[in-house]
């Protein structure tokens, strides 16, 4: 039986400076990897379920991405959808 998990996306806001994100850039350009210009890091958070995934479920955790999983002065909930 396959469990279904919900995969919630947080990113930081486009205006912030992501500096973890600006030294691992550095790092891949100093690897030879020219080409990238830019990195920024978020998070991901798998959400196992325990039964079906519905539109009230998923209404539910987005609710608690935007309360719990991510801090919406600095962050945004990029995406949430059911992994494949």
């Amino acid at each position: 039986m396959r469990v279904p998990k919900v995969i919630v996306e947080v990113m930081p806001k486009e205006v912030l400076l992501d500096p973890a994100g600006k030294a691992t850039a550095r790092a891949l350009q100093r690897f030879g990897d020219g080409e990238i210009t830019d990195v920024r890091i978020g998070k991901r958070f798998e959400i196992t379920i325990d039964g079906e995934v519905t539109p009230k479920l998923l209404d539910h955790i987005t609710e608690v991405a935007k309360d719990v999983l991510s801090n919406d002065v600095i962050e945004d909930v990029i995406s949430i959808r059911v992994a494949d």
